[in-house]
């Protein structure tokens, strides 16, 4: 087992806040916009213990309790809640909010922002509604390679990026800028769990990685397994754990994702050491 797998911190801490949303006033209706964590099994779980998701603020109705994910929502999502009458609680994660301030602080001074990420991620689209002026999202080196020169630039990384690419991206952007400062807001736990990975190099024959398909920071573990030279068996539930994968490999580890539950985690592992 990877010595770091499974909940960050911010996303234990708004799962947590879920369950106690859902347990305290059973009368009153949870919901959050969009899928709370990228994690089917776990979300489908709370939708089971009640909860409600909404794609837009439009589909919640008023009165309701509202819970801003750990990924964060734009100033624009937070104002039209505060205009439903909803009582909004917000979990936004530390690391996100710390990279919605600073995106809004740097733009105030006047910095061309640039966004290190998947313009689709809702932790992007959040960090974005905190910015009032200039404005680029990139996804990687070629696409900041394309970015016409500017004067003064602020590079912000999506908090579930790899410190290598935001080091080579910023090393682009440092000939494309009168100045430029840079931001690394990849949070601990991503790098932790980054770490947790390379370590499993040279001790393992294969990795069993645990994680939601739409997880930006489960899909960052199985490219630095790759790289490192790793099979790798990308799976979100025990129905895909494939038998013949298995043959011929005498020695496996287990990583997950940050949005993978413990209780997953357990149910996977457990049924790898029956195969």
């Amino acid at each position: 087992m990877a010595e770091r797998a499974g909940f960050c911190f911010g996303v234990k801490r708004a799962v947590d806040a879920i369950l106690e949303a859902l347990t305290g006033n059973p009368e009153r209706e949870v919901w959050t916009i969009g899928m709370p964590i990228h994690n089917p099994q776990e979300v489908a779980r709370l939708k089971n213990m009640g909860l409600r998701v909404a794609e837009e603020v439009s589909e919640v109705p008023p009165g309701v309790k509202v819970l801003i994910r750990a990924h964060g929502e734009s100033r624009a999502v937070l104002r039209e809640l505060r205009e439903k009458n909803v009582c909004v609680i917000d979990t936004t994660c530390p690391f996100v909010r710390r990279a919605q301030d600073l995106a809004n602080s740097l733009s105030d001074e006047g910095y061309h922002i640039v966004l290190l990420g998947d313009r689709n991620h809702p932790e992007i689209r959040s960090i974005m509604g905190y910015v009032d002026g200039g404005l680029d999202v990139v996804v990687d080196e070629a696409e900041a390679m394309l970015l016409p020169k500017r004067g003064r630039v602020a590079l912000i990384s999506q908090t579930t990026q790899q410190e290598e690419r935001l080091a080579a991206v910023a090393a682009i952007l440092v000939r494309r800028a009168g100045e430029l400062r840079v931001c690394n807001t990849i949070c601990r736990a991503t790098m932790e769990r980054q770490d947790a990975v390379r370590a499993l190099v040279g001790r393992v024959d294969g990795v069993v990685l645990i994680g939601g398909r739409e997880s930006a920071n489960t899909g960052k573990l199985r490219n630095i397994a790759e790289m490192s030279g790793l099979d790798v068996l990308w799976i979100e539930s025990t129905e895909e754990l494939d038998r013949g994968w298995f043959e011929g490999r005498e020695r496996i580890g287990i990583a997950a994702g940050a949005s993978t539950p413990e209780w997953l985690i357990t149910e996977i592992s457990n049924k790898i050491a029956r195969m």
